[in-house]
């Protein structure tokens, strides 16, 4: 893997933790979770998808395991985090999870995409490797908080927009642009996409019929 390639997954990374932290911060501090609570979603949130995408490709160790910097990063951000979120400038609410998450499905899509192309999988694998890397820790997340999968039942342009992006890197990578400026372009542009689906309430069909 050459220089840029490693310097766009750190970047991606630092990007895709901080968000998805943040999620999982507000999200413990809306249910009244203590402060290891509120930390525990955060990591859960955080590192979950990259931990099941990294035993799925078999990489050892864990990304978070090689970097401990990753840790002491989030404890920190969890000690800080609540007394911000509970200011009155701060309102929680269900959408103030969505921006940041936004971020960090753009950001862990590309990244977890990036990866398996690197190691030699397929470009279907490394798309679902991206939405695995993107999509699972907040799925972990809801149902520690017990309660459906938002990414699941919302209708959203969510696990789309991530499969989307993942496919969007190999096509420009086959066009001739260096994967990991491709990685960068499918971060920045899912991240715009979602945060459009939800800012015009774009959604997707449900399969079930209507009620009579």
């Amino acid at each position: 893997m050459d220089s840029l390639a490693v310097n766009v997954l750190l970047a991606l990374d630092v990007i895709g933790v901080l968000a998805f932290a943040l999620t999982g911060l507000v999200e413990g501090v809306r249910k009244g979770a203590d402060l290891f609570g509120i930390g525990f979603l955060a990591f859960i949130t955080a590192f979950g998808g990259g931990t099941v995408r990294d035993l799925l490709l078999d990489r050892r160790p864990f990304f978070w395991v090689e970097n401990e910097f990753w840790l002491w990063l989030l404890i920190g951000i969890a000690i800080l985090a609540p007394f911000i979120l509970r200011s009155r400038f701060v309102e929680l609410t269900s959408k103030t999870v969505k921006w940041p998450d936004a971020v960090g499905l753009g950001a862990f899509s590309a990244n977890g995409t990036l990866i398996a192309l690197e190691s030699g999988e397929s470009v279907l694998v490394a798309a679902l490797m991206g939405v695995v890397t993107a999509a699972i820790g907040g799925i972990i997340r809801d149902l520690l908080l017990n309660r459906v999968p938002q990414a699941i039942i919302d209708h959203e342009f969510y696990l789309v927009i991530a499969l989307a992006g993942g496919l969007l890197i190999s096509l420009l990578g086959a066009l001739g642009i260096t994967l990991a400026w491709a990685a960068v372009f499918s971060a920045i542009l899912v991240t715009i996409s979602r945060m459009l689906a939800m800012s015009f309430g774009w959604r997707l069909p449900s399969i079930n019929k209507p009620k009579s």
